[in-house]
């Protein structure tokens, strides 16, 4: 079988959220998760409708006002962490609520073991954006 690799596979690629108000975006992301923006721009029509958020050392999140915020349930991005304990710890302390699902045990805190292995932890952004906390540990 001839293995095929995608042009695409040698770019980086950016997670890009929708969401319904930039600046109430902005509490969350940069004030509650502790995100930097290296960038503010234009989302379509909106002059400063948009932040780039840099995550391990590259442009990793792209938060953008859309009427389309918060329509996928699924889980957008997912921050691979060290000590998961303390990072769930430090954003309940900022104010971000963990999930938690019906489906899974989660420990006090919210986190619930990993199929194969590890943990993982979700929460929401104002739209209802879900992102995951994941440990090997």
């Amino acid at each position: 079988m001839r293995q095929w690799f995608m042009p695409l596979s040698t770019y980086h690629l950016r997670t890009s959220v929708a969401v319904s108000d930039i600046q109430r975006a902005v509490a969350f992301y940069e004030g509650q998760l502790g995100l930097q923006a290296l960038q503010s721009g234009p989302s379509a029509n909106i002059a400063d409708g948009s932040r780039v958020y840099g995550s391990g050392g590259v442009a990793a999140l792209n938060v953008y006002q859309s009427v389309t915020a918060g329509k996928s349930p699924a889980t957008l991005a997912t921050w691979y962490v060290d000590d998961i304990d303390q990072i769930v710890d430090e954003l309940v302390s900022s104010g971000v609520e963990f999930i938690r699902y019906d489906q899974f045990e989660h420990d006090a805190k919210g986190i619930t073991a990993r199929a194969g292995g590890g943990r993982i932890a979700w929460f929401q952004d104002p739209d209802g954006n879900t992102f995951a906390l994941e440990s090997d540990v």
